[in-house]
């Protein structure tokens, strides 16, 4: 895992390539793994890594990248536009994904 890339599509393709392959999505409980089919609570997934992207002519265009592992083992990714949280997010998945 590098600690920069220069794109979104860099990231996640290289990022595959060292294990994280789940396709991770924001639900109302925490993630959704919806090939594996199953749903995980934000006290059992850890984000072991953050990158954040902005577009160079559009705001619109900028996202964070989340490397995530579950607790059962699973590594996967994660992304999320900038602001994006809706009001169905738990509080604790929101401090999950708190940049520090």
């Amino acid at each position: 895992m590098k600690n920069y890339y220069d794109t979104l599509s860099e990231a996640i393709e290289d990022l595959k390539k060292v294990g994280f392959t789940e396709d991770f999505n924001l639900c109302s409980i925490g993630l959704e793994n919806k090939g594996k089919k199953y749903t995980c609570p934000a006290g059992d997934l850890t984000v072991l890594k953050f990158y954040r992207f902005e577009g160079l002519t559009n705001p619109d265009d900028s996202a964070v990248l989340y490397a995530i592992e579950t607790v059962g083992g699973d590594k996967g990714l994660l992304v999320d536009a900038y602001g994006a949280y809706s009001g169905e997010i738990p509080k604790e998945m929101l401090d999950k994904l708190k940049m520090h």
